[in-house]
């Protein structure tokens, strides 16, 4: 049975049960128990492999003890377990980090986790089809991707899977071009279900590591990831997990904007992120920021955290290299954001602004979106700009035709290297550069439009309705401009 049959088969069950409501729900329930199932089998590679491992859990807790034989407890008996043992006992798991960190990997994804399954019977149900998935198996494990993917689309509707899932051609080719190399500290500070972090371990492994004995444990260290809601970070961890990483304790819970920027001392040498945009923080954050930077609008809060964090250059070493995603209400924004991209201008060398045609996060947002690649270290001079382009008889994305990989063939083959100063690199219909006296007299506005391509008046409904959203949210993004300058002022009156 294939694992995305499996996965329907739990989702049919868990609809019978009155205790699941909605989507979200079934995704919270099926991740917490594919994690202990995932966790166990870790477990079991461990013990083969070492002779004198020690579970960090109590034995009855792990999943073969409790969850793997099929005629095992169920009904009443099953529910009373989980939710009176189980989830007590792993919740206030004595586990330091020091002490016992596999068993803090535990107790961390499961702190907010919840058995929403009010029906034993079935519970034990959804437990029997899990078994039927091998994740000692490679096949079946390097699938998980795949099945990550599925479980996030089914979430659609619930209209909350936006904020931590990116497609997956985009992590590709982000990962591609910014290169992580082995022994390079890669942080994504808002890693939801943790496409990036996933993707650059494989890019890693693949292209650099020579002995497997002394090079994987070093990469398994250089993966730093930060989530601020339970249920991505829960996903997140189990992906780890997956691809490998015995003890992912460097994916933290919690909001990585809550620490004063001026408190951080670590620096990380690749950031790659899709931080969450549109939304606003909730009050008091902003002033764990720099007084003439505040705002709580959140991409532009954690565009300057990845301004700071990133490695200054030292001797015979470059700087950090980053690559975000952001929305064009970041680039033509005004005010603060005008601020913030000033300080990324003058502290990286902002060389690549890649312009994302509509549609690439659909159906969660019609928002348009750009990937700015910097590096921390020299100021920018001039900043190349690619719009890419839909691909030949495409007129958007969809949840059955998403973006592609080999799209972004055009960009690499174009993209040349930053020792030389991508010396290689030729203006193209796709293509076009902009010096930074240009930049500085459009008041830091990098929201500038292809200037090989005249205006195309469009009658799609899909484009109209696009560029009418686009409108409202560039006249919501000014009236909060308008209020905090109003706010602003009344404050200083009142001084």
């Amino acid at each position: 049975m294939s694992i995305s049959s499996v996965i329907k088969s739990i989702q049919d069950i868990m609809r019978k049960d009155a205790g699941i409501d909605g989507d979200a729900q079934r995704l919270g329930q099926m991740s917490w128990l594919l994690f202990l199932k995932i966790f166990d089998a870790q477990e079991e590679e461990l013990e083969f492999e070492q002779s004198d491992y020690q579970s960090p859990l109590p034995e009855q807790f792990l999943w073969r003890n409790w969850a793997a034989d099929n005629q095992g407890i169920t009904g009443e008996e099953l529910l009373y377990f989980v939710n009176n043992k189980l989830f007590v006992e792993l919740k206030n798991l004595y586990a330091p980090l020091d002490i016992n960190p596999r068993g803090f990997v535990v107790k961390e994804a499961l702190s907010d986790a919840f058995n929403y399954m009010k029906n034993g019977t079935l519970l034990r149900q959804v437990i029997n089809k899990l078994n039927d998935i091998d994740f000692t198996n490679s096949e079946e494990r390097h699938l998980f991707g795949d099945l990550y993917e599925q479980i996030l689309k089914d979430l659609q509707s619930a209209g909350n899977a936006g904020e931590f899932y990116t497609p997956r051609a985009i992590t590709r080719f982000i990962v591609d071009r910014i290169d992580p190399k082995l022994g390079e500290s890669i942080l994504d500070p808002a890693c939801g279900t943790g496409g990036f972090l996933a993707c650059s371990f494989d890019h890693v492994k693949n292209n650099y590591i020579k002995n497997n004995t002394t090079d994987l444990p070093i990469l398994q260290r250089q993966i730093h990831g930060v989530e601020k809601k339970q249920l991505p970070h829960l996903l997140c961890t189990t992906n780890m997990l997956l691809h490998g990483i015995e003890v992912p304790t460097q994916i933290k819970h919690g909001n990585t904007l809550s620490k004063p920027l001026s408190s951080w001392d670590d620096e990380y040498d690749i950031i790659v992120t899709n931080p969450p945009f549109g939304g606003t923080e909730e009050d008091g954050i902003e002033k764990n920021f720099p007084t003439e930077y505040r705002t709580r609008e959140t991409a532009d809060l954690f565009l300057q955290l990845i301004i700071e964090v990133l490695k200054e250059p030292s001797a015979g070493k470059e700087g950090g290299r980053a690559a975000v995603v952001l929305p064009d209400g970041t680039l033509f924004g005004e005010g603060v954001k005008t601020k913030i991209k000033k300080l990324l201008t003058e502290e990286c060398n902002l060389h690549t602004i890649v312009r994302l045609p509509n549609g690439v996060f659909a159906p969660y947002t019609s928002i348009k979106t750009n990937i700015l690649f910097f590096t921390k270290g020299k100021p920018t001079t001039k900043v190349w700009f690619y719009e890419h382009p839909y691909p030949a008889g495409v007129k958007s994305y969809n949840k059955t035709k998403p973006m592609k990989f080999a799209e972004f063939q055009t960009e690499i083959d174009w993209w040349g290297t930053e020792a030389d100063g991508f010396a290689s690199r030729k203006t193209t219909e796709q293509a076009w550069q902009v010096s930074i006296d240009d930049i500085i007299a459009r008041n830091f506005n990098l929201d500038i439009k292809n200037p090989h391509v005249g205006e195309v008046i469009s009658h799609d409904p899909q484009e109209l309705l696009a560029d009418y959203s686009k409108q409202q949210a560039d006249i919501q993004a000014l009236r909060d401009q308008l209020k905090d300058i109003l706010s602003a002022a009344l404050a200083s009156d009142g001084k």
